[in-house]
């Protein structure tokens, strides 16, 4: 028997183009595209890729639960008897497509689907309870194993087998618990890990306990009267038009915008670019995300001495870890070179 698989990829796989062209729509085609030629070579005979969906990242984003509707109506098309997504590695926008339209087959199809992503992809969060993702590598170089891992998981489950630990079948952990029988007893195996531990030797926790990233708070403001302090905002605020196209969702850039002599961010002249929320209280006034007006009373009345010429803003929405904290870098040492002395940083 040759199993049927869809396979689902964006613009870029599919050779249509980059950035400039994330607002693809929806369209389906017959076979295999892009690296579904790799998966070809792997499945051999046993199965074969009847079709290819494809959608823009950015088209996707604005518009996730239309897109993920079309999706699934191509995918379901093509009667498949499992459907492989990405894979994405750490393509914010292309990650949650991917777990997104990986979510919807399982739940409403029914059928063995399978990602593939870096651990730090915000789909991750967004998905790994639900569906299974494997892990790869952060960047495309990774495909000559993401492409043979997300095959061998995807003909394990059309072949009926069953699902391993993370640490066999290559899968992200979902945080789901699993009864299983040792010969040892637990306080067996603890003292076995602990004087492996002592001895220096490799040993593998059966409970990995959760890291937390700490930081330690910032020194008061001693002065505050003469103060310079600044406006940083994830909620999304930019001047109309969205002049850096920062992206709805899973942002991959911020942008830095004068308000030298600005006494409010008024509707006129701003909006925001931010998904996942209803914008209608933030476009008619801009000022609750970004309280420029306040701040210029707060200014005038001495309260601080100056507010900083530019403002920061990015999309907090889907955005991962890793584009967080590069942006925090920049943005806080430029702030730091030019005296800032504190940071207002508001959120939706």
């Amino acid at each position: 028997m040759t199993y049927k698989i869809v396979h689902y990829i964006n613009q870029f796989f599919a050779g249509i183009g980059g950035e400039e062209k994330a607002d693809f729509r929806p369209e389906s085609r017959e076979g295999a595209v892009g690296p579904g030629i790799a998966f070809k070579a792997v499945f051999g005979k046993e199965a074969e890729i009847v079709g290819t969906v494809i959608c823009g990242d950015g088209y996707f984003a604005e518009n996730m639960d239309e897109a993920s509707e079309k999706v699934l109506k191509m995918i379901a098309a093509f009667n498949p008897d499992a459907v492989i997504a990405g894979p994405a590695f750490n393509a914010g926008r292309y990650g949650t497509a991917c777990g997104a339209v990986s979510d919807a087959v399982g739940k409403k199809l029914g059928i063995p689907v399978v990602t593939g992503m870096y651990p730090e992809n915000p789909g991750v969060d967004m998905y790994s309870k639900d569906i299974y993702i494997i892990k790869t590598s952060d960047s495309a170089r990774g495909i000559k194993d993401a492409v043979p891992a997300m095959a061998k998981f995807i003909m394990k489950a059309l072949k009926g087998g069953s699902v391993g630990s993370p640490a066999e079948d290559g899968y992200i952990e979902r945080g789901i618990r699993v009864n299983c029988f040792h010969e040892k007893i637990g306080a067996v195996r603890a003292v076995d890990m602990l004087i492996k531990k002592l001895n220096g030797e490799e040993f593998t926790t059966e409970y990995p306990m959760p890291v937390f990233d700490r930081v330690p708070p910032a020194e008061p403001i001693k002065d505050m009267k003469n103060a310079l302090i600044a406006l940083v905002t994830s909620g999304g605020i930019v001047p109309k038009g969205n002049p850096d196209r920062i992206e709805a969702s899973s942002a991959s850039k911020y942008g830095t915008y004068s308000i030298a002599g600005v006494k409010s961010a008024d509707e006129v002249a701003y909006a925001t670019a931010h998904g996942g929320y209803d914008p209608t209280y933030a476009n008619s006034d801009p000022n609750r995300v970004l309280p420029v007006d306040v701040l210029r009373e707060m200014e005038s009345s001495g309260e601080f001495k100056k507010l900083y010429d530019y403002f920061f803003s990015t999309v907090g929405n889907g955005t991962s870890v890793a584009s967080a904290k590069k942006f925090g870098a920049e943005i806080g040492a430029r702030l730091k070179k030019d005296g800032v002395d504190a940071v207002i940083l508001t959120s939706t």
